[in-house]
């Protein structure tokens, strides 16, 4: 909301999993159906139409999608439970973020310990607003069945390209239009096309 991207934040995520599926093809020799080709060319079609046509490379959706991509293909090849996982991550993430809070200290911008308590107890649970339900998430992937994971994942994007263009007034054109529409067919494809291969119980 701040840099008027939730619009672009939405497109990273629809497309987010279909970059995994490329990913998984590219480096874990899964097997591509028809359909979830045919998906992955029209969701490439419609961003190669909003860069072209459109006037406007998707950075921000482009980037989200594919760092998110990367982190799916490394935690789907190592073998490390979520909480252990989580840990790794925050290990290896620390240094980097303490750097980051020393340099806002420097310019003077670092909000956290001015003086402000109750700034200071939000931006604490800040993480374990953002932690409990990542860990809740990564629990009930493994209980729920795959076709109903997939759905889900399509809330979230739904909500940001409601919240993007109705509540925040960001401009959505023609080109948007028909970008999204190409990434919304794309997704129809895909989720049919995995509902049907999923083995029914």
């Amino acid at each position: 909301m701040a840099n008027d991207r939730v619009l672009q934040a939405s497109l990273g995520y629809f497309i987010n999993p279909l970059v995994n599926v490329a990913l998984g093809v590219v480096f874990l020799r899964e097997h591509l159906s028809r359909a979830a080709m045919v998906a992955v060319v029209l969701a490439s079609v419609g961003v190669g139409y909003l860069a072209v046509l459109g006037g406007e490379v998707p950075w921000v959706a482009l980037t989200l999608a594919a760092t998110f991509g990367v982190y799916g293909l490394l935690r789907k090849t190592v073998a490390v439970g979520a909480v252990a996982g989580l840990a790794i991550e925050t290990m290896l993430l620390a240094p980097v973020a303490v750097a980051y809070l020393a340099w806002l200290q420097r310019a003077g911008e670092l909000r956290f310990g001015s003086g402000d308590l109750s700034l200071d107890v939000l931006l604490m649970l800040a993480g374990v607003v953002t932690t409990v339900p990542l860990l809740c998430f990564t629990q009930a992937a493994r209980l729920l069945p795959l076709s109903t994971l997939g759905f889900l994942q399509y809330l979230a994007p739904t909500m940001h390209f409601t919240l993007a263009v109705l509540a925040y007034g960001e401009p959505f054109h023609g080109h948007d239009l028909v970008t999204f529409g190409c990434i919304w067919a794309a997704l129809a494809i895909f989720t049919v096309d995995r509902i049907r291969r999923t083995p029914r119980v």
